[in-house]
């Protein structure tokens, strides 16, 4: 964990940077007049839950039939509907 002045990290940010990316140093800290200031550390992954959109594109494909399945779903909703409006007290 080397510590550097601030002149030498706005003049070496490019390779401190890259440093720390690489894994060559875990943290860098920059001081300003001998005193720690700021700490240079790689950035923490994303976690996967905002990698997953589109996760299974391409890994399965609809029934052949799905025009069939659509006009039931349709048919069982409108029941569902009727069924319900009729329940509604006044």
């Amino acid at each position: 964990m080397p510590t550097i002045n601030m002149l030498e990290a706005k003049s070496t940010l490019s390779r401190l940077v890259e440093a720390v990316e690489s894994g060559k140093e875990y943290e860098i800290i920059s001081a300003r007049n001998g005193r720690p200031a700021a700490r240079l550390v790689p950035r923490a992954p994303q976690p996967a839950a905002c990698q997953r959109i589109g996760i299974a594109k391409g890994e399965f494909t609809l029934p052949d039939n799905s025009l069939e399945l659509d006009a039931e779903i349709e048919a069982l909703f409108l029941a569902s509907a009727d069924s319900s409006l009729e329940r509604q007290p006044d």
